[in-house]
């Protein structure tokens, strides 16, 4: 099993927004994508000094890298697109992926 792990900061005059959207809109269109099992969020509690913000963990968890690789091929960029234009400039992002053992 993959897990397809997006951490993302976001500022604070968007936080409430973003959280609703997430869970809202954004997660579920990941998931109607249909190449992830389940997902999660997270809070990151633990912070660095002088860190702002919000940080969130958001984990998908699919079969196998070829599923995740269609996914990327196919479905990432407009859902990436969709989020980036109504936060741009909010927050940053980075993934990672992870092999469940």
């Amino acid at each position: 099993m993959i897990i397809y792990n997006v951490t993302v900061n976001v500022e604070d005059e968007i936080h409430n927004d973003w959280i609703k959207w997430m869970k809202e809109v954004h997660i579920p269109e990941v998931m109607k994508t249909g190449y992830f099992l389940d997902n999660r969020m997270a809070k990151v509690i633990t912070t660095q000094e002088g860190e702002t913000g919000h940080t969130y963990a958001i984990q998908y968890t699919c079969n196998s890298m070829t599923d995740l690789e269609e996914y990327q091929e196919k479905c990432s960029a407009p859902l990436q697109e969709e989020h980036g234009k109504r936060y741009r400039g909010k927050f940053v992002a980075f993934r990672t992926l992870l092999e469940v053992v």
